[in-house]
């Protein structure tokens, strides 16, 4: 057994259901609540039910983190196992997850190396980073390594959502509620970017098929992928992410693009009704600095 142990929130998206328990990676959950009640999420409401849930609904859900004692209680029994953790969160400028397993590890500093790493990022792309972690640590890198590797791959991650509405910009403080009123009068439909953490509307479209153009558009600014993988709101593929497949396809002959539907934590934040691009650029020959 190795002496790392990886540990996310659940507003990471892993490849699939069974991942964390084959590679013995430790998931603390959010809350998501709606009308009242509170969810954890993956635990008392999945992805699939959450998205369902709020589909053609006006019920707007809050997104709340872990709380410090969450994490002292998941790290734990994990400081009695392993030399060291590498923690993995939602950017800090989404939600309070980095900042409250910051907190729980200095609590418990001193009983073994926990390294809180903010992913700059949520859902799939703090899901690769994850997926890096875990590779490093069975390829037997040391923390320090695998940081590096984490630190590299995080400035080399790129994402652009397309929406079908402004609504949950607007209440979650993505959009200026003007802005998120004019654009719904005039039948605009946002394009999303995550630059430094934040979701920032970057431009509007008119329509679905410029919506997937624009992300197709985005994808073509990266001349070498290591990774990519499109994000929708549900389970089977639907007519904008099979859009995106084939134009795709066409930009990059012989690759494949598997899909992935996202997390009730993204879905509280954007929305049940996008269509997102992860890219993971591959890793060119200069070096990363070995401060951070």
């Amino acid at each position: 057994m190795s002496d790392i142990h990886i540990l996310t929130d659940s507003a990471a998206r892993l490849p699939s259901p069974a991942f964390a328990k084959q590679n013995t990676v430790t998931v603390v959950p959010y809350q998501i609540e709606i009308d009242g009640k509170r969810y954890r999420e993956e635990v008392d409401i999945t992805a699939e039910e959450m998205l369902r849930l709020l589909g053609g609904s006006s019920l707007r859900p809050k997104l709340i983190a872990p709380s410090v004692e969450d994490y002292i209680e998941a790290y734990t029994p994990l400081v009695r196992q392993y030399k060291a953790i590498i923690s993995i969160h939602t950017s800090r400028e989404q939600t309070e997850s980095w900042a409250n397993a910051r907190q729980a590890a200095q609590q418990l500093m001193g009983q073994c190396a926990i390294h809180v790493i903010d992913s700059q990022n949520i859902c799939a792309a703090q899901g690769l980073l994850v997926r890096l972690a875990v590779e490093a640590v069975a390829q037997g890198k040391t923390p320090e390594q695998i940081i590096k590797i984490l630190r590299g791959a995080i400035d080399r991650i790129y994402v652009a959502y397309y929406l079908e509405s402004m609504h949950y910009l607007s209440h979650n403080k993505i959009m200026s509620a003007s802005h998120a009123i004019l654009g719904t009068l005039l039948g605009a439909k946002p394009i999303l970017t995550i630059e430094e953490g934040i979701l920032v509307p970057t431009e509007k479209v008119r329509t679905r098929s410029q919506g997937v153009e624009r992300l197709v558009e985005f994808a073509t600014e990266f001349d070498d992928l290591q990774d990519i993988l499109i994000l929708q709101h549900k389970q089977h593929l639907t007519e904008q992410a099979r859009m995106l497949q084939d134009r795709l396809s066409v930009e990059f002959p012989g690759r494949h693009f598997p899909y992935l539907a996202y997390g009730a934590s993204l879905a509280a934040l954007i929305g049940p009704d996008a269509t997102g691009v992860v890219i993971l650029e591959a890793e060119n020959e200069i070096g990363y600095d070995d401060e951070f």
